[in-house]
């Protein structure tokens, strides 16, 4: 039984490291996620202001 406890943990912890970790593709045609951590944030700010007629929504998620 501990055996198969210890073995279902070490997939599972490199599928969660595959997860993070691993490769990811962007599909064709969708351009690739923008990182500001550490950037000038100007880019975004000007679309963002630029688009004053349309409905805006600026979501930001952290993991804590």
């Amino acid at each position: 039984m501990k055996r198969i406890l210890l073995v279902v943990i070490v997939i599972l912890g490199f599928a969660v490291a595959w997860y993070f970790y691993g490769g990811h593709a962007t599909p064709e045609g969708q351009p690739p996620l923008l990182s500001f951590s550490g950037e000038d944030v100007t880019p975004l700010k000007n679309a963002f202001n630029n688009s004053a007629s349309s409905v805006r929504v600026l979501v930001m998620l952290s993991p804590t």
